[in-house]
């Protein structure tokens, strides 16, 4: 992975200036048109048989893909309303009898939206709306397929899809107040899992005898208020809660309901007013286990309830469900939680697995069920190398399927292992990117792979990785890349002084003119556990990385410590000070390419989104002997500002670590500021770094009697987009770049 910077220079002094005949990336290309965006195979579902795929078209018409025989392929018109046409999702019920339609989906927070639902019966043939008195935020079938939940106006209710009774099992349900079966803010943005939509805070049991459910009661949390202009005389304001960092969060409960008996069966003991409760899971022979992490995130315990032992009535007649504890893990920094498969129980009603990095690298361990086993845990996957998601456990043929971090911590690998023996088998050898999904019964799954320079290739295979349908090769883009003259992502790593090596990547152009000094932006993101520098097609950013490149610059862009997929200690050496380490890395790495020969020293500049704002706004601060410009989105510039969950967990409290949150927060470092060459841009209405953050940036740089330029998004929330948002800010990025850089 690693090549000398000199080398480099010398390969791309000899090519041919052919190269140069070239088609001109505009904005328009870029975030109007969309044009390098590569497709990653149509959306489909696998069928129970493991064999047999679902593609839908919005008129109603479901496409069934055989993978092992083409001639058996056929379609299933569904004949739907007019209101279903056009649906946005679909999901079949676990015995493919039934089928939920979305319509009509509004964005609540990142992953929540509230939409209309319909149930297509192919039985009958019938469409039917799952309720008529508004939108739903939250629907799911029953393991069985007989009955539905979902959450309307905070509150869950159960339908009987056979009667269409409808009943509301929860009553106490009000905005800002309390919440049934739905995370609240900080929950859906903190603790959702990587590979999944959003957290999910209802869960039916395996026999669908059994509901379980989180309660959210946020009455003591604070609001956020939030200003909306449009068009009207007076704008609109709303509010929502938001917990920051040392405030009130939610106090959660977990709740069982029995569909059998129609009532609560009551509440499970073992949750502290400030502990979180980010998953609960059901054990393969109905066992509710529910997730305990205390507000610091240095222990999570799994619970595990026992409804059949005594129930404890306390005078309000609530009925409390006891529990034992399951497993407990610690960590010195905090818990990792990101993972929605971090916890599987085996269907041989003996084990489950777990993913820790207790060893130092993120790894699957298997534990007991029963603590009176006399059996230690047993590390199935082992190495200097980080599990980065689990796909799941195929317990007929003793297999369980994985990613790694390997050979390298820029790739990504799918591998094999057994259950028995630990044993790893790689699937996918090619470096680059491998992700997977797999059918129900793993003898198929579809095979996305892309490096930084090749778009997404999508395969179906078998277990073997054995192609057995070509989904997408993205030729299209392969050719634009040709005519656009692309250049090609190279890695190389820049060295610390304490010998640490950073990940680095850089696009330059294809030809050097020896007699120039290039000038280098960096982009950069930079927070825990992330990774900009993987070996995967960018398909997003990337052009408008290349479009600079044309234009004459160099864009690099560095993992500092604290990113990802290197192990617990290279991620979590950043605890209690973040933003220290990562700052002086970015400013070292500007000082070591600054130094190359071809490079212009005094023409280096950093821009970044969200942490990346914050990145890029301490650099031009603690950095302004190094960095010329800066250009942030949507900054954090104090952690005392954003919320609980994510701060705490890596910086405690205020009270707890006052100097770590004042040496690290941009704000109380904006007399610092060199010239006129920092841009700050926010959404106005962005729910999650809120607008609070650039104003008091801005109050700031004012006292301190510093220029600089801003640009606010109206109505926009953290990601800028709608109504010709995104080539908006684009255009200034690019204008600002070209101005002071």
């Amino acid at each position: 992975m690693t090549k000398s910077l000199n080398s480099l220079v010398a390969l791309l002094l000899f090519l041919p200036l052919s190269l140069c005949a070239q088609k001109t990336i505009t904005l328009d290309d870029c975030f109007s048109f969309f044009k390098f965006y590569p497709q990653t195979g149509a959306e489909f579902h696998y069928l129970q048989d493991g064999a047999r795929y679902v593609e839908a078209d919005h008129d109603g018409v479901l496409h069934i893909r055989d993978v092992r025989n083409e001639r058996l392929d056929s379609i299933i018109s569904m004949n739907l309303p007019e209101a279903v046409k056009g649906f946005d999702q679909f999901e079949f019920s676990e015995d493919e009898t039934k089928l939920l339609l979305r319509t009509e989906s509004e964005p609540v927070y990142r992953h929540s939206v509230l939409a209309n639902y319909f149930v297509h019966d192919f039985k009958t043939g019938k469409t039917q709306a799952v309720f008529e008195k508004g939108k739903l935020q939250f629907v799911t079938f029953s393991p069985d397929g007989t009955n539905l939940a979902f959450v309307f106006g905070n509150n869950l209710y159960i339908k009987d899809l056979e009667t269409q009774k409808i009943t509301q099992i929860t009553q106490d349900g009000a905005a800002n107040k309390i919440i049934n079966g739905l995370p609240d803010w900080v929950y859906e943005e903190e603790f959702s899992p990587v590979d999944g939509d959003g957290m999910v805070a209802t869960r039916w049991s395996p026999n669908g005898a059994m509901l379980a459910f989180i309660r959210f009661d946020e009455t003591v949390v604070p609001e956020f208020p939030l200003t909306w202009y449009e068009g009207g005389v007076y704008p609109r304001r709303s509010s929502f809660k938001y917990p920051k960092v040392g405030e009130a969060n939610s106090t959660v409960s977990v709740h069982l309901y029995d569909l059998n008996s129609q009532g609560m069966v009551g509440k499970l003991m073992g949750l502290e007013p400030d502990d979180y409760c980010p998953r609960i899971n059901w054990t393969p022979d109905n066992q509710l286990v529910m997730t305990r992490l205390n507000r610091r995130q240095d222990t999570l315990d799994l619970l595990l309830a026992l409804p059949d032992r005594t129930i404890y009535v306390q005078e309000d007649q609530t009925n409390w469900i006891p529990t034992r504890l399951l497993l407990e893990e610690t960590d010195p920094a905090y818990v990792e939680i990101e993972s929605d498969n971090k916890l599987i129980f085996l269907k041989n009603k003996q084990h489950f697995l777990w993913m820790s990095e207790r060893n130092g690298w993120q790894h699957i361990y298997r534990h007991p069920l029963n603590q009176t086993m006399a059996e230690a845990p047993v590390e199935l996957t082992k190495g200097d190398f980080d599990v980065t998601a689990f796909y799941g456990v195929d317990e007929k043929n003793d297999k369980f399927y994985f990613q790694a971090a390997t050979p390298t911590p820029l790739d990504r690998q799918i591998w094999e292992g057994n259950l028995s023996s630990g044993e790893i088998r790689l699937l996918t050898a090619p470096t680059g990117t491998h992700e997977a999904r797999f059918s129900p019964t793993f003898d198929y799954f579809t095979h996305i792979w892309s490096n930084a320079n090749t778009p997404p290739v999508v395969n179906i295979c078998d277990r073997n990785d054995d192609t057995l349908r070509v989904v997408n090769k993205n030729e299209r883009i392969r050719k634009l890349r040709k005519e656009y003259g692309f250049v090609q992502k190279e890695f190389f790593q820049i060295p610390l002084a304490d010998g640490t090596q950073l990940n680095a990547w850089m696009l330059r152009p294809a030809v050097l003119d020896t007699l120039k000094k290039y000038p280098i932006l960096f982009d950069n993101y930079g927070g825990p556990g992330s990774q900009t520098v993987q070996n995967q097609y960018d398909g997003y950013m990337g052009s408008w990385h290349q479009m600079l490149v044309q234009k004459g610059y160099v864009v690099v862009s560095v993992d500092n410590r604290g990113t990802g997929a290197r192990g617990r200690d290279f991620r979590k050496c950043t605890q209690l000070q973040l933003g220290k380490l990562e700052t002086e890395d970015q400013i070292a790495a500007a000082k070591f390419l600054g130094s190359q020969p071809w490079a212009d020293p005094n023409r280096l500049g950093i821009w970044g989104w969200s942490f990346g704002g914050y990145l890029s706004t301490s650099c031009i601060l603690k950095g302004n002997d190094v960095f010329k410009m800066a250009m942030a989105v949507a900054p954090v510039v104090n952690w005392k500002w954003y919320d609980s969950a994510y701060t705490e967990r890596y910086m405690h409290t205020m009270k707890d670590n006052s100097k770590g949150y004042e040496d690290n927060s941009p704000v109380n470092f904006a007399n610092l500021l060199r010239g006129d060459n920092y841009l700050i841009c926010h959404g106005v209405t962005d729910d999650n770094v809120h607008w609070q953050q650039t104003v008091e940036m801005i109050n700031s740089l004012i006292k301190a009697n510093k220029q600089f330029e801003t640009y606010y998004y109206p109505n926009r929330n953290h990601g800028i987009y709608g109504d010709n948002a995104t080539k908006h800010l684009f255009t200034k990025l690019t204008n600002f770049l070209m101005e002071k850089l």
